[in-house]
């Protein structure tokens, strides 16, 4: 369409120059004595035309003359700026590629012909990025040459770039240097340095999943348990981390957080700091009540922390049994349960009891009912459960601590063969 139009432009033009040239008949006259010229119209009018186009030629030709100068000097800049890009790039690439001297020389080539530019007169939009970015590379080449003075230096010039601080690429490229400076420290073992780098980093960046990484592992390191809960929960939130690992770190710090608990204060403190999606896990809340028979604590209050752990386990309403414990976990609440029998009140008596009665053949239950029955005196129906838990327990020790109770109910009633059968069973075991 627009060659179209251009042609019917072009008929017009020419059109237009017909119907005035075709019928001109005009005269110019020049005078020069004691000369005259007698001149077309048509023909003054080529020559004004013709000598625009030559005097117009000529100032281009004279302008592009003594503008070469320059052009020289903006392709000399041109080709050092283009290597300074190149060497760069290449301090890029050997560094991914392991080859940590060459990116070091490589960035320091960089920084030698900004200097130069600089020094020159020339000013680079982003010199300051371009500084920064090539003092890092250095600085993390000399990290993996263990060169720690090195390393501290380049960093130092990275961070001290003053135009950096007001421009927000140059604040992300800061960002980014102090993390490095962060993650540099962990890898030296330098968990409270690290903590510190991560600190002086804004609200926003201190809550990207990198930072949290990063924090995760200091505070791990530095033994800071409690900060490093908060940010792994906040970095499970992120989802960075895969399937169940998120929880697995939780429960691990949760874990040692309960472990380290030196009363029952402290560990009631533990308890009420955890969501509720924690409260439920059986390996916590085993851990916990555990934790609080061992610190002699109330045991009405670690049998409530068992008691969703326990409702896990025993049967369902419909009477099939549950499979959401394991029998790893099912044994050690057994045990959990166990410390606390001697305070066992009605209520939780009658759930044991319920609950070997709905499953008869878990020996488990059977263990757990017979043991509460022998701390209620019931000396029949313990011996009676233990007997039966004993043929079907695979756990070492409940099966060894069955064969004692066997025994100190037979020395009770005066049966001392099957008391000493008994004993010998609990030591083959």
């Amino acid at each position: 369409m627009r060659a179209a139009l251009w042609l019917v432009a072009l008929f017009g033009v020419a059109v237009a120059v017909a119907l005035f040239a075709g019928n001109n008949q005009g005269v110019v006259t020049v005078f020069w004595p004691p000369y005259r010229v007698d001149l077309s119209v048509n023909l003054v009018v080529l020559l004004l035309l013709g000598a625009f186009v030559l005097s117009y030629g000529a100032l281009r030709a004279l302008a592009a003359l003594f503008d070469l100068p320059r052009q020289a000097k903006r392709w000399r800049v041109q080709q050092k700026e283009r290597a300074m890009h190149a060497a760069l790039l290449d301090a890029h690439s050997y560094l991914l590629a392991g080859r940590f001297i060459r990116a070091r020389k490589s960035a320091q080539t960089a920084l030698s012909q900004e200097k130069a530019l600089g020094a020159s007169g020339v000013k680079l939009a982003n010199a300051p990025q371009l500084r920064a970015l090539s003092h890092l590379v250095a600085a993390e080449s000399a990290q993996a040459l263990q060169d720690r003075a090195g390393r501290d230096e380049h960093l130092t010039h990275a961070l001290e770039i003053p135009s950096q601080r007001h421009v927000a690429l140059g604040q992300e490229t800061r960002e980014g240097a102090q993390l490095l400076a962060a993650r540099w420290a962990l890898d030296d073992r330098e968990a409270q340095t690290a903590l510190a780098w991560l600190d002086e980093l804004p609200q926003g960046v201190a809550r990207r999943t990198l930072a949290l990484r990063v924090k995760l592992k200091a505070a791990r390191q530095a033994r800071q348990t409690v900060v490093a809960l908060e940010t792994a929960r906040l970095l499970a939130k992120h989802g960075a981390f895969p399937g169940d690992a998120a929880q697995s770190i939780v429960r691990g710090l949760v874990t040692e957080m309960i472990n380290g608990a030196y009363d029952t204060a402290q560990l009631l403190r533990v308890w009420n700091a955890l969501d509720g999606a924690e409260r439920v896990m059986p390996e916590l809340a085993i851990t916990a009540a555990q934790r609080m028979a061992a610190l002699h604590g109330d045991a009405t209050v670690a049998r409530a922390w068992l008691l969703p752990v326990w409702e896990r386990m025993v049967v369902s309403d419909d009477g099939s049994p549950s499979s959401a414990l394991g029998d790893y976990q099912s044994i050690r609440l057994v045990r959990a349960l166990e410390l606390g029998l001697a305070s066992l009140d009605a209520s939780w008596l009658a759930r044991i009891e319920t609950a070997q009665q709905h499953n008869p053949r878990d020996a488990r239950l059977q263990y757990l009912a017979g043991m509460a029955c022998m701390q209620r005196q019931l000396w029949g129906k313990a011996q009676q459960l233990l007997q039966q838990a004993t043929t079907g327990l695979q756990d070492a020790e409940l099966h060894r601590n069955a064969w004692r109770a066997l025994a100190r109910l037979a020395e009770q009633r005066g049966d001392d063969a099957t008391a000493a059968q008994a004993w010998k069973r609990a030591a083959q075991l």
